[in-house]
């Protein structure tokens, strides 16, 4: 299958363009009525950022991951201001979690690693974190992909509005102002935007990328949804974490980032997630419907 460099960024007359308008029309008065509380504020000491310890975490779920994890890590310790690393690792047989302990050591406070007996799942990955996160008191809790589809040089880009308090969610968009995708088949960019536009048809969630799974949520988001209730993987997982979350009345933002396909390592994407994700948004749907969501 040939694959393609997508960067898209026509006028609005694009298809691609009309509708993140509509959509940033719809969240500026979502925010106006739901307003999120600013975070206090602190001294402004220049030296204040460097003696605290990060608030915001980034959690980095992996399965044979070896060729990717260590520069990953090390991108991520390069962000100011400082940013924790948390590695949930499902048992991976190439090194992975051995990569993540020789981290651990170089920069000990900041690098942490949870090891499961197998082959879990990005869902129950993602909420493990998430629970690591709450309890450890961090404020921003960031979900990011193992194998440099995400760019880390883009996570203060995320954090920042949730840190000013502007709203409790900001999502890495590969669809916002253009489309925005490296080293794509172009059957998976149909895939992927088709999953946006009919879950939108279903749902109307006003989300352009809504399996998105580069983000940065407020500890409130993830202390109000109720955790226990989400049960899907994958896609699906993105998909419902975001319906909950706008559901819940929480104010959410789309920045627009450039996703590049893995070049290390294989694709984690299966049939099964795609099955999976295009029932799961029926099923938020009825859920919600009949109040049990």
């Amino acid at each position: 299958m040939p694959r393609c460099i997508i960067y898209v960024d026509f006028p609005c007359w694009h298809p691609v363009r009309q509708r993140p308008l509509r959509v940033r029309g719809r969240f500026r008065t979502f925010v106006r009525s739901h307003a999120f509380p600013s975070p206090p504020v602190s001294d402004p000491s220049p030296s204040s950022s460097d003696a605290s310890p990060p608030d915001a975490l980034v959690i980095i779920p992996t399965y044979n991951e070896a060729d990717n994890i260590g520069p990953v890590i090390d991108q991520v310790l390069e962000q100011s201001p400082p940013l924790s690393v948390l590695v949930v690792d499902d048992n991976s047989t190439d090194g992975t979690a051995d990569l993540v302990r020789s981290k651990k050591t170089d920069a000990l406070d900041r690098v942490h690693l949870i090891e499961r007996s197998g082959k879990l799942g990005l869902g129950t990955a993602y909420l493990r974190g998430f629970r690591y996160a709450l309890a450890q008191d961090y404020t921003y809790i960031c979900e990011m992909d193992a194998d440099r589809s995400h760019d880390p040089n883009d996570l203060p880009r995320l954090i920042a509005p949730v840190r000013e308090g502007e709203v409790a969610l900001a999502i890495g968009s590969r669809y916002v102002e253009g489309v925005r995708v490296i080293n794509w088949p172009l059957s998976r960019l149909v895939l992927s935007y088709g999953a946006g536009v009919y879950t939108r048809a279903i749902t109307r969630l006003p989300l352009l990328d809504v399996t998105a799974g580069f983000k940065c949520f407020h500890r409130r988001v993830l202390e109000t949804l109720p955790l226990d209730r989400v049960n899907s993987d994958g896609y699906a997982f993105q998909v419902e974490m975001h319906y909950r979350t706008w559901r819940a009345g929480f104010p959410f933002t789309e920045v627009p980032v450039v996703f590049t396909e893995r070049t290390e390592g294989e694709s984690k994407m299966r049939r099964e997630i795609v099955v999976e994700a295009a029932l799961k948004v029926w099923e938020l749907r009825l859920q919600d419907l009949l109040g049990r969501l």
